[in-house]
C-alpha cells in the first residue's frame, strides 16, 4: 500500500484543478467496480452493485483536492502573488515548495521589509519565486493553481507528505475497493473534489446516489505533540470515529456500528471530537432529505502543512474496518 500512498501524495491536485490526480485514481481502479463515473463538478464515482435485496447503498467519501495557491499578479520583475485554496496557514509557507499543472516548481519568499519582524507574516507578504527575471520572462499567468511540492518520507511506522490531508483517504478507499470480494451492500466509491473550499463534491455526490448511508475517510488532529490541542486522540491507537466536529454531530447508529465493526475485526479505535474543521461528512448528511453520517478519521500532525504526519498502523487498520463494514449486513 505504500507505493500507492507515496503515489497519491506527490501528485498535483489542488481544490478546482483535481484533474491529473482524479486521472491516476481512474487508473488504479479500473476493473474493479461494476462501473466508474464522473458527475458534472468533477467527483469520480466508483459503484459495486448491489448483492443482495436486504442490502443497503452506501457511499464512502474520500476528497482528492488538496489546498494551495492561485497566481493573483505579477509584477514587473516577474515575481507572483497569490491567495489561498483552503485554508493554508502562513507559518507553514515561508521558504516552501509548490509546484504547477505543467510541473514547474516555484518557492515561496517572504519580503525583506517588515514593520514587525515577531509577528506571522500574512500571506500577501509573500511571494512565488520562479526563477524569472521580469514579467516578460515569467512563464505564469493569473489564475495558474499551484500545490506544495515535497516527496514522501518514511519515519519507522509513521509517513510524512504534503496533502495526506486527505490522499491517505483515498488510498483507504483504493486499497478497501482492490480487496472487497464481497459484500451485500451498493457500495459508492466517491473520490470528491473541492472538499477545501467548502465540502463542496460531495453534498453533490450524495444528493445524486441517494444513499441509505454516508461515511467520509479523512484526517483528523490529534492531541498527542508538546502543549497541542487537548484532545484524546493520538497516533497508532487506531482509526478515529468520529462524534462531532464544527459542521457534524455524527449519527449515533453509524458511530455505534463503527464501533462495533472495529471491535469485530480486531482493530483498536479512538473517539474524535474535532474543535475546528468537518469533513464530508457533514454535507452527506444535509443532501437530499437527509443522510445518516459518520466519520473514519486518519490521525494526522501537522495539518495543513507539506510535512503532514499519519502512523501506517491507523492506516491499515482502516482499510480493515470498512472491510468488516461492507461485508456484514447493516441495521440501522
Amino acid at each position: 500500500m505504500k507505493p500507492l500512498i507515496k503515489k497519491l501524495v506527490e501528485s498535483y491536485g489542488p481544490s478546482g484543478s483535481e484533474d491529473q490526480i482524479r486521472e491516476l485514481v481512474r487508473d488504479e481502479i479500473r476493473g474493479l467496480p461494476d462501473y466508474i463515473t464522473v458527475d458534472p463538478l468533477g467527483n469520480l464515482i466508483a459503484v459495486v452493485k448491489k448483492k443482495a435485496k436486504s442490502g443497503k447503498k452506501v457511499i464512502l467519501s474520500a476528497h482528492l483536492d488538496e489546498i494551495g495557491f492561485v497566481v493573483s499578479h505579477i509584477d514587473e520583475r516577474g515575481f507572483a502573488r497569490m491567495q489561498p485554496f483552503g485554508g493554508v496557514n502562513p507559518l507553514a509557507c515561508v521558504g516552501g515548495r509548490v509546484r504547477f499543472a505543467d510541473g514547474r516548481l516555484g518557492v515561496i519568499g517572504l519580503d525583506a521589509r517588515r514593520d514587525d519582524l515577531g509577528k506571522i507574516p500574512a500571506l500577501s507578504e509573500m511571494y512565488l519565486d520562479v526563477g524569472a527575471t521580469s514579467r516578460a520572462d515569467c512563464p505564469l499567468k493569473v489564475g495558474d493553481a499551484a500545490g506544495f511540492w515535497r516527496p514522501m518520507a518514511e519515519l519507522g511506522e509513521r509517513l510524512v507528505a504534503k496533502s495526506l490531508d486527505d490522499r491517505i483517504g483515498v488510498a483507504i478507499l483504493i486499497e478497501t475497493l482492490r480487496a472487497l470480494k464481497r459484500t451485500p451492500h451498493e457500495v459508492a466509491f466517491v473520490f470528491s473534489v473541492q472538499e477545501e473550499v467548502g465540502l463542496r463534491g460531495a453534498g453533490v455526490a450524495a444528493f445524486g446516489l441517494d444513499a441509505d448511508l454516508g461515511i467520509a475517510v479523512d484526517v483528523t488532529r490529534t492531541g498527542d505533540t508538546p502543549n497541542g490541542v487537548k484532545m484524546d486522540v493520538s497516533l497508532g491507537r487506531g482509526p478515529a470515529i468520529k462524534v462531532r466536529d464544527t459542521n457534524l454531530v455524527a449519527d449515533p447508529r453509524i458511530k455505534n456500528l463503527l464501533l462495533q465493526r472495529a471491535s469485530e475485526a480486531g482493530v483498536p479505535a479512538q473517539l474524535e471530537i474535532l474543535e475546528g474543521g468537518s469533513t464530508d461528512a457533514s454535507a452527506m448528511q444535509i443532501a437530499r432529505g437527509g443522510v445518516p453520517a459518520g466519520c473514519v478519521s486518519i490521525p494526522t500532525r501537522n495539518i495543513h502543512t507539506p510535512s503532514e504526519m499519519v502512523d501506517y498502523r491507523d492506516v491499515q487498520g482502516s482499510v480493515k474496518l470498512l472491510l468488516e463494514l461492507l461485508q456484514k449486513p447493516i441495521e440501522l
